[in-house]
């Protein structure tokens, strides 16, 4: 068993990918064979394994979330009651309870067994920076 905490620094709505973080930490660990569990400490994103060749995928994904769940300054969600952390802290949650938490990759070889267009990513739903922690644990 091996498990790494890492450190993802965002700026605002958008995706980040941190595949070569995960790849780094499987090289590390010298691990051949198992399941790496990734799984991110906070309630106002989430992970995502999408398209890491087109910007434009992420560029769509974003706009469609915002569309799907705007801000709530949009009359739209004038039925949201928490509002204290400004007006992007409820869409976030709700984008993170519509999305994931936590992703299981498995691999062989040493090698993550993505696709080959697939990267991992942190998918902040806030609009100001923040400093998100992202656990990743081998289980062999």
């Amino acid at each position: 068993m091996a498990l790494r905490r890492i450190v993802i620094r965002t700026e605002g709505q958008g995706l980040y990918e941190f595949t070569r973080e995960a790849v780094a930490f499987l090289e590390a660990e010298d691990a051949e064979e198992g399941l790496l569990t990734v799984f991110v400490r906070h309630t106002s994103c989430s992970l995502l394994i999408q398209e890491n060749a087109d910007p434009s995928v992420q560029r769509d994904l974003k706009a469609f979330f915002r569309r799907l769940v705007p801000p709530s300054s949009d009359p739209v969600m004038d039925w949201i009651e928490h509002r204290q952390e400004g007006p992007d802290d409820m869409p976030a949650h709700i984008k993170a309870a519509l999305t994931q938490v936590s992703i299981g990759i498995p691999f062989s070889a040493g090698r993550l067994l993505l696709g080959t267009w697939q990267g991992l990513y942190l998918f902040e739903h806030r609009d100001l920076p923040h400093r998100r922690e992202v656990i990743l644990h081998i289980a062999g």
